[in-house]
């Protein structure tokens, strides 16, 4: 064979290794990735979620961005990729609505969730409530109450109570509620404010008290879809899914108090 028939030949070949399985997956269902920017606190919740919705739904992905709520929000007004919005606090979900990059539509709360005192193991006999703080506690750790909502019911809470003028010179601030949580299961500081879906993880640190309810706004984690979404069937599709019984579970395993489905409450 001459030298120009094995050249044609080998191209010809090479074609056929490239080209063939193109052709052969015309037919296959694209993936969809949906992203989801959610707060550290949902972490374990949605992790599990994830396995079971992506085993029913093998076309869809979900990929996680978890921080504080605040730097998440301000992550999307800049222009970062989000389909989803997932978070406690209102403030944030209202500043997104604000700004127009979510609507009414598209916006529901989903979650309720309680306020705790979290005590490190070493102060366990001299704290055993809210009232106990001024006396025994020499460092107290809260989230950055104007990017963390847990931040942000702690101070209410506090101040409510009258304690956190005496308090504040004490605080610690943690960037986000799993911070908070790993600074008292540590011993770094003497008691913090957490929810109570995170002071469920706690180790060697025990929960002290709940905050009464009339302390603090109502706490509730909202989920947002946003507008400029590439794909919005398979976001309603998901949101349609956390609202029903089996994330409801799950949730309720993790801590949480699910508003949805209204017969689970």
């Amino acid at each position: 064979m001459c030298l120009i028939c094995r050249i044609l030949t080998g191209m010809v070949l090479f074609g056929s290794l490239v080209f063939v399985p193109m052709f052969g997956q015309a037919g296959t269902v694209p993936v969809t990735s949906l992203r989801i920017s959610a707060g550290v606190g949902l972490k374990d919740a949605l992790f599990a979620l994830q396995k079971i919705y992506e085993q029913q739904q093998p076309s869809v992905t979900l990929e996680f961005n978890f921080a504080a709520s605040g730097f998440l929000r301000k992550q999307i007004e800049q222009g970062a990729p989000v389909d989803m919005f997932l978070a406690p606090g209102h403030q944030h979900v209202k500043a997104l609505l604000d700004g127009g990059f979510t609507d009414s539509r598209h916006c529901c709360a989903l979650l309720g969730n309680k306020l705790v005192l979290i005590v490190a193991k070493e102060k366990q006999q001299n704290i055993r409530g809210f009232e106990d703080l001024v006396a025994h506690a020499q460092s107290i750790t809260v989230g950055l109450p104007d990017m963390v909502p847990a931040g942000t019911y702690a101070r209410q809470t506090l101040r409510h109570m009258g304690l956190w003028e005496q308090l504040e010179p004490r605080m610690v601030y943690g960037k986000s509620v799993r911070q908070v949580l790993a600074y008292v299961e540590s011993g770094n500081a003497d008691a913090g404010l957490v929810f109570a879906s995170d002071g469920s993880l706690l180790k060697s640190a025990r929960v002290a008290a709940v905050a009464p309810p009339d302390s603090h706004a109502p706490i509730v984690f909202s989920m947002a879809g946003m507008l400029a979404s590439p794909h919005p069937d398979a976001l309603r599709e998901f949101m349609a899914f956390l609202q029903g019984e089996e994330a409801a579970s799950i949730f309720r395993q993790c801590g949480f108090t699910p508003l949805f489905p209204a017969s689970g409450q």
